[in-house]
């Protein structure tokens, strides 16, 4: 008798957070009604996402999922249906909910969600791997702050340090509606959020502006003028 049971759902499920339908491509030879394929997975700290088998044969009995590269026992999640033995395994979070028509439910995602997920569907006197994906989870993008040292400079006297306040990891500068084309006396710092120049030229004014992005989201900042004086 199993000591421990992962929250099940009898019925329609009725999710509220974000749906990501995965389907699952078997890789045994199932009626073409069966064929199922993968939807890519991304999505960011805080969500909640579903991983969904779509054309489910009428005679499957069971479901298994694991988090990680390889369906073993330690990266075990949950089971459900006809298996004897605990329903939840050494990757199970309390976070994760496997329901009778084989979805998967991951709720609160952190980044440490990232990785492999496979699902395994049995049917009578068969246990076969029928799909993997990687689901990518990032860090929710924070609105960028672009600051100035100085907005008002003198030419070839003055220095002005723009900063571009964020959490992003790919940031893009650009001027005056264009992408930024750095000059001799132009720097940018080892993480592309300060822009330093030194010292400063009457062609240097103008609208500057930063943008940044994750593979889910662009944002950019507010427009900051340089004024040169000459």
């Amino acid at each position: 008798m199993d000591s421990l049971s992962a929250p099940i759902h009898r019925g329609p499920v009725q999710w509220q957070g974000l749906l990501l339908a995965v389907s699952l491509l078997n890789f045994w030879s199932l009626p073409t009604a069966a064929q199922l394929a993968f939807v890519s997975t991304k999505t960011t700290e805080g969500k909640n996402v579903i991983l969904l088998i779509r054309n489910m044969p009428l005679n499957a009995r069971g479901f298994m999922g694991y988090r990680g590269e390889g369906a073993n026992y330690k990266h075990k999640i949950a089971r459900l249906g006809l298996f004897p033995g605990h329903r939840t395994g050494p990757a199970y979070r309390g976070q994760e909910q496997i329901n009778f028509d084989g979805c998967l439910q991951l709720q609160r995602l952190t980044q440490n969600d990232t990785g492999i997920y496979i699902v395994l569907l049995y049917i009578p006197s068969i246990l076969k791997e029928i799909g993997f994906e990687r689901l990518n989870v990032y860090e929710p993008l924070i609105l960028p702050t672009l600051l100035a040292s100085n907005t008002t400079v003198t030419e070839h006297k003055d220095s002005v340090v723009l900063t571009c306040h964020t959490n992003a990891v790919s940031i893009q500068w650009f001027f005056n509606g264009m992408n930024l084309l750095l000059t001799e006396r132009m720097k940018l710092s080892s993480n592309d959020r300060s822009l330093t120049i030194d010292p400063v030229s009457r062609e240097d004014a103008g609208i500057y502006q930063c943008e940044v992005s994750n593979p889910i989201v662009t944002a950019a900042s507010e427009r900051v003028e340089l004024d040169v004086k000459y």
